[in-house]
């Protein structure tokens, strides 16, 4: 065989290779629940959408507000002087905002197309939990907000104002005013999911109410270690803080005793009908 018919046939081979590479990728299949099993290209290909479709929601949120916010920010401040420091200061503050709440609204959205891209994986009890509760997430993370913006933020935000008040002229800028106000309630959204979490790992038989009152003193001094750590530094705003975090998990276990006496009579009807 000569040099150029081998040249010929490897062009051949090339071109039916990439013949058979573009009708693969021009019949890809979205992974779905009934077709779970795809290949690591398909898996990164699916993910690679739900990237693009984030960014694409916080793009449109910063945008928002970042063109709204002269208008919102004086009813956020509740009538508080705040100052800035220059020019760089104001797009800075701006720039900050608008990606921080950015970021905020756009995660109901971002964990959808997370849960989307994890159902396939799924088994069907982890499936129907998280369809179930999904509304009762979004409504204990609204409810946490509030909770730190209600109570928290303007309880701590005039104590420490006060006690600096005593030595020195307080001047707060809008830049540290916006950073206090999201550190003291967006991490409140994300603790007020504790019922969801304790209840999802009960559903998987991961806990129940017996563990759960076993190690309940460990769980209230890892919740005062994350009240020192998002909370500001003063022991009056701690025990404000924690407060609701204890709450909650004592709400947990009688949530899931509950869960357990259900369980248990639905078995022992089951057992009485055999």
């Amino acid at each position: 065989m000569s040099e150029e018919d081998k040249n010929n046939k490897r062009k051949q081979t090339l071109q039916q290779i990439t013949d058979e590479g573009i009708a693969k990728t021009e019949k890809r299949r979205r992974v779905t629940k009934d077709q779970p099993d795809a290949t690591l290209v398909e898996h990164l290909d699916d993910l690679r959408g739900v990237l693009i479709k984030s960014i694409v929601v916080f793009v449109i949120f910063f945008a928002l507000i970042f063109l709204t916010i002269q208008f919102w920010f004086p009813y956020l401040i509740k009538g508080h002087d705040l100052i800035v420091r220059g020019p760089f200061e104001v797009i800075r503050f701006y720039l900050r905002t608008a990606g921080s709440l950015g970021i905020g609204l756009s995660l109901p959205f971002i964990c959808y197309y997370l849960w989307q891209f994890m159902r396939p994986g799924l088994v069907e009890k982890e499936t129907n939990f998280l369809k179930s509760y999904f509304p009762f997430m979004m409504g204990l993370f609204i409810l946490g907000v509030m909770f730190g913006y209600f109570v928290v933020h303007p309880i701590s935000y005039y104590f420490l104002i006060q006690m600096g008040q005593q030595n020195f002229d307080v001047l707060v800028t809008a830049d540290e005013y916006m950073s206090f106000l999201l550190i003291t309630t967006m991490p409140f959204g994300l603790i007020f999911q504790m019922p969801i979490i304790v209840l999802f790992l009960h559903h998987i038989e991961l806990l129940d109410s017996v563990i759960m009152k076993n190690v309940r003193l460990y769980v209230y001094f890892g919740l005062l270690v994350i009240t020192a750590l998002i909370a500001p530094p003063d022991f009056f705003t701690h025990m404000i803080t924690v407060a609701p975090m204890i709450v909650l998990y004592e709400l947990s276990i009688y949530i899931v005793r509950i869960k357990e006496r259900r369980r248990q009579k639905r078995e022992a009807k089951m057992e009485e009908e055999k």
